[in-house]
């Protein structure tokens, strides 16, 4: 089977307008992103989908190749089903233009996994370490079934750990992004110096492999009501049926979200350098 990653990239992020060319490390971050994709051993083609000439300019500049999209999608997913229909390949890949650590191997062990024929997505997770994690909504959990399928993707901290946690009150809202509030709901053992229980955690990483056709139905489909309530997009192929197999992986990632999400992935690689 053949692969490409689409890499989708838009201008007008609300919290960070112009984010996919801001300088980090000399260089704008969509060029990571795009430089550490074409590393990938398995996909014979990496494209940058954007709905911006700017950002269409400075990938051509550094020897990279853009398309240009509709300004009207709503998600990266839609996005990358607009360039993909038009590709003669049987795997695509969406790495988020967002994600300057991503790693070759990533993108070919999410490719890998479509190797089983009964998946049609693949995706990556990572058992979580750090204990406030699990009830960071901010960071999505998932649950699989022994062959490696998900079966739910949510904020909420899952499987809930009913021994170990205890419910008090109601006081915390989604608005309210501050994780300490957020733990005032949940208690870990009524103790500050709560560790992680010894059942296994998954976090979710972002990157996933479709079948072509798979992309295409899903960007056809409405938004069901799961993912409009979790706000997220891989609900609509677990409602309606797809299988997603999923692998852990040992790499970590900082999404670039906000200006101090940049700053993060800065001393990350001053650190890794």
């Amino acid at each position: 089977m053949t692969a490409i990653v689409i890499i989708p990239a838009r201008y007008d992020s609300t919290r960070f307008p112009g984010k996919p060319l801001t300088p980090l490390n000399g260089k704008p971050l969509i060029q990571h992103v795009f430089e550490n994709s074409q590393k990938s051993k398995l996909a014979a083609e990496v494209i940058v989908a954007t709905d911006s000439r700017a950002i269409f300019e400075v990938v051509l500049g550094f020897g990279g190749k853009a398309v240009m999209t509709s300004d009207i999608h709503t998600s990266g997913t839609d996005r990358v089903a607009e360039v993909a229909a038009s590709l003669n390949y049987d795997i695509i890949v969406n790495v988020q233009g967002d994600e300057p650590l991503i790693r070759p191997e990533m993108i070919d062990d999410v490719i890998g996994l479509l190797d089983d024929e009964r998946a049609v997505m693949g995706t990556l997770v990572k058992r979580i370490e750090i204990p406030e994690e699990i009830f960071d909504p901010n960071v999505v959990k998932v649950v699989f079934d022994k062959d490696r399928f998900a079966m739910y993707f949510s904020r909420a901290p899952i499987p809930f750990d009913r021994d170990n946690f205890r419910m008090q009150d109601a006081r915390y809202t989604m608005q309210d992004k501050d994780i300490m509030h957020h733990a005032s709901c949940i208690m870990y053992h009524d103790t500050p110096n709560f560790q992680l229980p010894t059942s296994n955690f998954y976090k979710h990483i972002g990157i996933y492999s479709y079948r072509k056709d798979v992309l295409l139905s899903l960007a056809r489909m409405k938004p069901v009501e799961l993912e409009q309530v979790e706000k997220l997009e891989q609900l609509r192929a677990i409602v309606n049926g797809f299988r997603i197999k999923v692998k852990e992986t040992v790499f970590e990632t900082i999404g670039v979200d906000t200006p101090h999400d940049l700053e993060r992935v800065k001393k990350w690689l001053n650190l890794s350098s």
